[in-house]
């Protein structure tokens, strides 16, 4: 596999106290447990792996609300936290957090980035598995807009566009952005309860080495603009 993927949830600036981010933080990694066996221990860090491994979060509000409470765990009015699998360099996915902050200039967001290569990144980086990701993202954090796909793709879209603003392999969009309109085969149109709306391009690993990919999600962006969907995060 030459591509590595991700993928992340964002949210304009939105106050939240240390105890209802924490909360979110715990149904977060409770929610992602079953998806994958790696993903049912998670770590902070530390200076070195071993340090790290001594830092376990157990997925209870009440470790995230300890953390929350500390500088290092703060910023610009809201909370951040990096957290790791404990699986050996390589092997490890990440979880990227950036819960309550205000700032029009910083938008808050939960990334999850899966390995770039080998046994446990052939396994999760499917559409199935990374659909279940994406909605389990979407139902903790209530985003506006969220996206799981490539690295390439992602570093090829970003050069012209900003993020809200372009399709991928798996999109979310909540209700206050919109009606997703009928789009062509073979996209998939899900709802996430009553947040909002996921979108699927293709069943198999969406890749930009593949041209009918490629000018599908070309083809979906249109709609989706078209739509009024696809927005800056900020605006």
């Amino acid at each position: 596999m030459s591509e590595g993927y991700y993928a992340g949830v964002y949210w304009p600036g939105r106050k939240e106290p240390a105890e209802s981010c924490a909360r979110r933080t715990a149904n977060l990694f409770q929610r992602l447990a079953p998806l994958e066996p790696t993903w049912a221990h998670w770590f902070g860090t530390g200076r070195t792996r071993e340090e790290a491994l001594e830092q376990r979060l157990v997925p209870a509000a009440a470790t995230f609300e300890q953390l929350f409470a500390k500088k290092k765990h703060q910023l610009l009015g809201g909370f951040n936290l990096t957290a790791w699998s404990g699986e050996p360099q390589g092997s490890a996915t990440g979880v990227i957090l950036k819960c309550g902050l205000t700032s029009a200039a910083v938008c808050n967001s939960c990334t999850l980035n899966p390995p770039g290569k080998g046994l446990i990144a052939d396994r999760v980086t499917d559409s199935t598995v990374m659909r279940r990701a994406l909605h389990a993202m979407a139902l903790t954090w209530e985003p506006d807009w969220g996206i799981a796909t490539s690295d390439l793709h992602r570093a090829e879209v970003l050069k012209a566009s900003e993020p809200g603003t372009f399709v991928g392999w798996l999109m979310y969009f909540s209700r206050s952005r919109g009606t997703v309109p009928p789009l062509p085969a073979p996209v998939r149109i899900e709802p996430v309860e009553d947040k909002g709306t996921l979108i699927i391009l293709t069943p198999e690993r969406f890749t930009v080495s593949n041209p009918e990919h490629v000018a599908l999600a070309a083809r979906v962006q249109e709609l989706l603009a078209r739509a009024g969907l696809l927005r800056p995060l900020n605006e």
